[in-house]
């Protein structure tokens, strides 16, 4: 590619204001873009950066503007809503996608479009945050430790607080319920469907299945094809989730999902620069083999959404200095394993391969 230029869609969203802010610290020059003329206007003459208004109704006129740039680092969510206008334009006008989704459906909507993107000469990588770049290259660092791994569980704790995009999304999520991977198909569950304790690095805590975005990319990433995914929760929020199973009619309704989502947007609004620094996630993971064979792994990393900023913009600066093959891709399989604990503030232990019946330390 000879185009130079480089997007954020959504910049004035809680988190591509965040990933605006930081590439503009190291001297990058994005080119800033939403659909809310003022404050993406405010944001880009603060920044002294260029801004685009434009909104994700015609694929046309997003491909046109779209049109010097190598890679769109799309960051406006819900991105059930909001991915597949970006990926079309990108795929008519050859820029790069990346995503900041934990949305199953949309990395799947993804991977569907594959032969598209390689026909195209197009990365399409979503999940390029906290979803999916540390529990994506722990799964493939545990399956690189025992390659005949037939089973993946991983988990994550997550301090801090939601920003009203990642709030809305877990709406939606509650409407669809849970997900996991079994024998390489993803199989609908209810929420909180299991729970266990997990043995994080800073101690253990209770935990219960989510649909988070591993259970499809992680398969992909590794092959494995059962695959569990856990977030650690308190006793209450566990039961919470649990009532809410009986509620996925009412919470399925249009009407129902808009009203939840004004209200998180009066009232929820990410946490603040001083939580983000006071808070960190843990994750865990383990492999095993039908052998009997195991091996498991724990990572610590900043704030997740600090963690996204840094994650995106190193996906982004990979793609802006090297000639990568279009097609579907993978944090891990873009850059390896060992990508998210190359990352600032990150600590990955990964433990050694235990034989059938071999105790843990």
């Amino acid at each position: 590619m000879s185009k130079t230029e480089w997007m954020i869609y959504g910049a004035n969203g809680y988190t591509g204001e965040l990933v605006a802010r930081e590439a503009a610290r190291r001297g990058w020059r994005p080119v800033l873009a939403g659909r809310n003329q003022s404050a993406v206007s405010k944001l880009a003459g603060e920044l002294k950066l260029e801004c685009r208004v434009f909104g994700l109704d015609e694929v046309a006129g997003i491909a046109e503007n779209l049109r010097a740039c190598r890679a769109v680092l799309h960051c406006a969510g819900p991105f059930s809503h909001t991915s597949q206008p970006m990926i079309s334009a990108c795929l008519a006008s050859g820029a790069h996608y990346l995503d900041i989704t934990g949305e199953i459906s949309v990395f799947a909507n993804a991977h569907d479009q594959a032969d598209l993107a390689r026909r195209a000469d197009v990365v399409l990588i979503p999940g390029v945050g906290f979803d999916v770049v540390p529990s994506d290259c722990l799964a493939a660092s545990l399956v690189q430790a025992l390659p005949g791994a037939t089973e993946l569980v991983l988990a994550f704790e997550a301090g801090g607080g939601p920003s009203p995009g990642t709030a809305k999304t877990s709406i939606e999520g509650m409407a669809t319920g849970g997900a996991v991977r079994r024998d390489g198909h993803m199989v609908q569950v209810p929420l909180a469907y299991k729970s266990r304790t997990i043995p994080f690095a800073h101690g253990h805590r209770t935990a219960v299945t989510i649909p988070w975005g591993d259970v499809f990319t992680a398969y992909i990433s590794t092959g494995v094809g059962n695959i569990e995914v856990y977030m650690s929760l308190p006793a209450a929020r566990i039961r919470h989730l649990r009532r809410m199973r009986w509620l996925r009619p009412v919470l399925s309704s249009n009407v129902v999902q808009s009203w939840l989502k004004q209200r998180i947007g009066k009232f929820v609004h990410g946490p603040s620069g001083a939580r983000r620094q006071g808070t960190n996630c843990q994750l865990w993971g383990e492999a095993r083999s039908s052998d009997g064979r195991s091996v498991a792994a724990t990572m610590t990393t900043p704030n997740g959404y600090d963690l996204t900023v840094s994650a995106a913009l190193g996906v982004v600066d990979y793609l802006l200095r090297e000639e990568v093959e279009g097609g579907y891709y993978t944090p891990s399989l873009l850059l390896g394993a060992g990508y998210a604990a190359a990352l600032p503030g990150v600590v990955m232990k990964l433990g050694d391969v235990l034989q059938r019946g071999e105790a843990r330390n």
